[in-house]
């Protein structure tokens, strides 16, 4: 056998799924926009040092924007991911994405797969036409990390921009930038260098939520600004909705319209889960006037703790989907 051909066959296997993005897109010389149009495949060839690593299996399984993700999807890609990972022969997950929603998928994988084995997810900011085209660097660091010892029982991972964040934290900070993605004040958790791969240290906040139906249950987002009447609130649970993520202000305040919009909500037994909009810190029952985090408290609502309204958003209607909602029980999923 050519010594080649024996170093492939020893070299680990890495499942690589391919959901769309801007990773996935060219310039329409039409459109003069990028849009979809390189699948998996396609970015597999254009990152020919990855073979030094390992073999990659590609999956196609969609070429649709991250703003097109939802919950359909990323039941269906949980499925993908979990399936791939029960096979003894795969050493790991790459799941190639859109940046828009890229943060909401990992989150969401996070609390849906049960594997110790890496899963890391990519993107990229600029598209397959541009000269420096940020997606062939990213799909070899992610393999790198894969194949890494040190990537085992870290949960779900980001890498882009030579840096790992983990699914919890992370969010999309620059709309163009290639170093868009961090984990505020909690930072990085590891970087891809040439020689190796350095982690700083392990993510703790973890917790897996057992998929029990393929459809979610609706969850919106209602956020609180200057002047909000409570008006979309009310209307979001007159729609139907089965629970509701108010992105306040603060700590976790707002006024005294979006406070009755809460209160109705809880009358309809629609659980409400309190996050806000500043990028660092936690909310909490600390306020006492009316619209207050205390006020919101006693009247049955749950605090986010540090998750932002959209992931939040995601863990709130996992633990609708198993049967959770009572106040106390979703309050000790959300602190955990």
């Amino acid at each position: 056998m050519p010594l080649k051909a024996a170093i492939a066959q020893n070299l680990p296997t890495v499942k690589f799924i391919a959901t769309g993005g801007t990773i996935a897109m060219k310039i329409d010389p039409i459109k003069n926009a990028p849009v979809p149009a390189i699948n998996g495949d396609d970015l597999l060839a254009a990152a020919p040092e990855v073979g030094k690593y390992a073999k990659i299996e590609v999956s196609n399984i969609s070429n649709v924007p991250s703003d097109y993700m939802n919950p359909e999807r990323w039941v269906s890609l949980t499925k993908a991911v979990q399936e791939a990972l029960e096979r003894s022969d795969v050493a790991g997950v790459i799941v190639s994405h859109g940046t828009d929603t890229l943060e909401e998928t990992a989150f969401w994988l996070d609390l849906t797969i049960k594997s110790n084995k890496p899963v890391v997810l990519i993107g990229a900011q600029r598209n397959a036409s541009v000269s420096d085209f940020d997606g062939p660097r990213n799909l070899t660091n992610a393999v790198r990390i894969v194949v890494d010892k040190q990537s085992e029982g870290k949960g779900v991972l980001l890498a882009m921009n030579n840096q790992i964040n983990s699914a919890r934290y992370v969010t999309k900070t620059h709309t163009a930038n290639v170093e868009t993605f961090n984990s505020g004040i909690f930072g990085i958790i590891g970087e891809v260098y040439p020689d190796r791969i350095f982690y700083a240290y392990n993510p703790i906040r973890r917790q897996h939520i057992k998929l029990k139906t393929d459809k979610m249950p609706t969850v919106d987002i209602v956020p609180m600004y200057g002047g909000a009447d409570g008006v979309a609130l009310k209307a979001s649970v007159d729609r139907g909705a089965d629970g509701i993520v108010v992105q306040a202000l603060g700590m976790g305040n707002m006024n005294e319209s979006m406070y009755e919009g809460v209160k109705y909500a809880i009358s309809k037994n629609i659980p409400v889960v309190i996050s806000t909009r500043v990028l660092n810190g936690r909310v909490m029952g600390s306020y006492g006037f009316v619209g207050g985090g205390k006020t919101t408290v006693d009247a049955g609502a749950v605090m986010a703790d540090d998750l932002r309204a959209q992931k939040a958003r995601i863990l709130l209607m996992l633990l609708l989907q198993q049967g959770t909602k009572d106040q106390k029980s979703l309050q000790q999923a959300f602190d955990k």
